[in-house]
């Protein structure tokens, strides 16, 4: 068929823009990253090639491709709405993908653990550490008046700061005696006696004999993590970027930002999960002392049987005669055992400085600095810390907390209670000169209502022992 002459310029048209087309790795970048700046062809409901700003798109991919709650900071209920893609609070697949492995020193999974049930493997330290991997995702944490929202995504979504990949223990930390390293195993052997060492308990009811350690300080305990690899920094005790993951990922699943709220194992008519992790091993009075002295009595791998899983599992404390028995649901979420409760935990990358009242020379604020970077954990400065907002200053339960673009989780303003806002409480004191004080989250067997995941104490110097303070174990891989 003959083409006209019109016809034929179009075709050599075509043609010369098909030889001087470029792949799109070919192209050069964009100049700058303003989303309303930049242009993309879509198609209509009638197949209308348009025109669209990027930016007008980006809402539409993060409410698909992302999930969170929101809740008011003037609403006394400590229920969330969830928002973004439904179908993902059905799934969590960010929490579906915390999972339970043994780790050696070098930061290798050896293997990963049976999801259903972690009792059939080995757990005692021979073939590594029994750490939860928490995988890499993205949060991002908005302020709009008195609304909060956080959301989490699996992709690197406009606005969202990545979350990078990190192990934490599995147990409260243990250690192993003859190496003075820091463990997270389950190991009734001697060399694994918790506690303070105290050998004399060994047979009787109050044995320390696979417990977690305790009567440590906070400089102990980074030291004794870092046995486990001397070349690097990335074995640490328990730190404050860890323990605020783990925070957020329980709120999001559960939308509640009650830890203690009681343990439904049913989901919602929806299909998303209910309630909270109970009381946990909260509810002891004052007969803990007389029982063993305020040390750790659960043993570590109690809970191993429900796995990846969340769940409680009682344990029943008693002395020779019962005289002394007491009956615990202990907790464990997503794999990690008394994520909260039993003993406070040591919190590594967070140091707080409280300066006294002004009527002292002070600046009446607690300025709370936090570090990324391991090798510049310290316990007598802030070098290489940021500081992301001020704790609050008086004693209570927690009604706000720092939150900013970084979701903190300390406490900024107490007035709240055992159900209402954050429902944990907060412990701090004000000296009369400046002091560097560290933080302990989650409270013990004594704190009751209390304790929780948001339970934070600032009353003491990172030197404190005590035996009811103990540690978990994290690695943090290096990135290049």
């Amino acid at each position: 068929m003959a083409l006209l002459a019109q016809e034929e310029e179009v075709i050599k048209q075509i043609i010369e823009a098909f030889q001087n087309g470029k792949r799109l790795s070919d192209l050069p970048n964009v100049s700058g990253t303003n989303p309303y700046n930049l242009f993309v062809e879509v198609l209509d409901e009638d197949g209308e090639s348009k025109k669209a700003a990027l930016a007008s798109l980006l809402p539409y991919v993060e409410e698909d491709c992302s999930y969170g709650i929101e809740f008011d900071t003037s609403v006394s209920s400590p229920s969330c709405t969830r928002v973004g893609n439904l179908a993902m609070h059905k799934s969590v697949p960010i929490q579906s993908r915390m999972r339970g492995c043994l780790l050696d020193d070098s930061g290798k999974v050896v293997e990963y653990l049976d999801p259903r049930d972690w009792t059939g493997q080995v757990r005692d330290g021979s073939r590594g550490q029994v750490m939860v991997e928490i995988p890499m995702h993205y949060r991002k944490c908005e302020t709009n008046g008195t609304k909060r929202t956080v959301r989490i995504s699996e992709l690197p979504l406009p606005g969202y700061t990545q979350v990078p990949l990190i192990y934490v223990s599995a147990y409260e930390a243990a250690i192993e005696r003859s190496t003075g390293k820091l463990c997270s195993v389950a190991n009734m052997g001697t060399d694994y006696r918790g506690g303070n060492n105290n050998t004399e308990y060994d047979g009787t009811y109050r044995t320390f004999l696979g417990r977690p350690v305790t009567a440590m300080s906070r400089t102990d305990f980074r030291t004794a993590a870092r046995k486990r690899n001397t070349s690097s920094k990335a074995w640490n005790c328990y730190v404050y970027q860890a323990h605020k993951t783990l925070f957020w990922l329980f709120a999001i699943e559960y939308a509640t930002l009650n830890s203690q709220a009681a343990y439904n194992s049913e989901l919602t008519a929806e299909g998303y999960h209910q309630g909270g992790l109970g009381a946990g091993v909260t509810t002891w009075d004052g007969t803990w002392s007389n029982f063993n002295g305020y040390y750790p009595f659960v043993p570590c791998g109690h809970t191993d049987t429900l796995g990846n899983q969340t769940g409680t599992v009682s344990y029943t404390a008693a002395n020779d005669d019962s005289t002394i028995t007491k009956t615990f649901d202990v907790p464990r979420y997503r794999g990690i055992e008394n994520p909260f409760g039993h003993i406070w935990k040591w919190t590594d990358a967070i140091n707080v400085r409280i300066s006294p009242t002004t009527d002292n020379g002070g600046d009446n604020l607690s300025k709370v600095f936090i570090c990324d970077a391991p090798e510049k954990f310290n316990d007598t400065n802030y070098e290489g810390y940021s500081h992301v907002g001020n704790e609050a200053r008086a004693e209570g339960y927690v009604k706000e907390i720092i939150f900013g673009e970084g979701g903190e989780i300390m406490p900024s303003l107490v007035g709240g209670g055992s159900t209402q806002f954050f429902c944990d409480y907060h412990y701090t004191n004000i000296p009369t000169s400046e002091a560097l004080r560290g933080v302990l989250f989650g409270g013990s067997a004594y704190s009751g209502a209390n304790a929780g995941l948001a339970c934070a104490l600032s009353s003491y110097a990172p030197s404190l022992s005590s035996a009811r303070i103990g540690s978990r174990l994290c690695f943090i891989p290096v990135t290049a």
